[in-house]
């Protein structure tokens, strides 16, 4: 009889499947300090890629970079708000066919003439940046289009200039051909307030085309922009213009 035969003492984990070490049981392998800096790259390196990959997709369907931008004040108010995130895209893209001469921008004139509305009223919403002016990016509505040399004043809404004839208004008769510009909270079109001369189509940065709510507030914060203690910018609501952060 060999030694081992006989009576044996009860073998607790005789079930392989309640054995510390092969059901990963009370017995756990505890990760080295290697393996957890690289699971820590890994994961930081999943998240980046994530954020890269939402962006090039967000880039190729806008040809625009940044492809959103922060609505910083309320000259467009209601149709926007301050701290509301706008995607844009380039100007050449899902144009309408109302859009004047290839611009893929339907002025608000246009846009009365053949029902295109877009944040709740008629014309495109645009952000232009004019090179002149060292501020940031505005985004204000369309209003209509002027030729060089035109003078615009009997076309103009007699409320929102601030002059009696053509002579006596600024960018009138219109230094160059461009779209005639204005906040819809504003009083006064963006051409009549100094602003911005007729915003020429290599001036537009994107059209807007989807308002999300709130989210700009963490682009605003990031970029520090505040224009409403700005009075050289911002002085009240009918001169006031909605900029939009610089691209970083």
């Amino acid at each position: 009889m060999s030694a081992d035969d006989g009576p044996q003492p009860p073998d607790e984990y005789a079930d392989d499947d309640e054995c510390p070490r092969k059901s990963g049981g009370p017995l756990r392998r505890v990760a080295t300090a290697s393996e957890g800096v690289l699971l820590v790259v890994r994961e930081a390196a999943l998240s980046v890629g994530a954020v890269v990959a939402i962006g090039a997709l967000l880039f190729a369907i806008s040809g625009v970079w940044p492809p959103m931008v922060a609505v910083s004040s309320g000259s467009m108010e209601p149709h926007m708000y301050k701290g509301d995130l706008v995607f844009i895209t380039d100007n050449g893209r899902f144009a309408p066919e109302a859009a004047h001469d290839a611009t893929g921008v339907v002025p608000r004139t246009t846009g009365r003439e053949v029902g295109y509305r877009k944040f709740g009223a008629h014309g495109s919403v645009i952000v232009y940046d004019n090179p002149t002016d060292a501020g940031p990016p505005v985004i204000h509505r369309a209003q209509f289009w002027v030729e060089a040399g035109e003078n615009w004043y009997d076309r103009a809404d007699p409320d929102h200039v601030s002059a009696d004839d053509c002579e006596e208004m600024s960018n009138c008769p219109a230094p160059h051909a461009g779209f005639v510009t204005k906040g819809d909270a504003n009083g006064r079109y963006d051409q009549v307030n100094g602003i911005s001369e007729p915003v020429k189509p290599n001036w537009i940065v994107g059209v807007a085309r989807v308002r999300v709510p709130y989210l700009g507030w963490v682009r605003l914060g990031i970029s520090g922009v505040v224009l409403e203690t700005s009075p050289t910018v911002e002085p009240s609501i009918e001169g006031s213009l909605d900029r939009v952060p610089a691209p970083t």
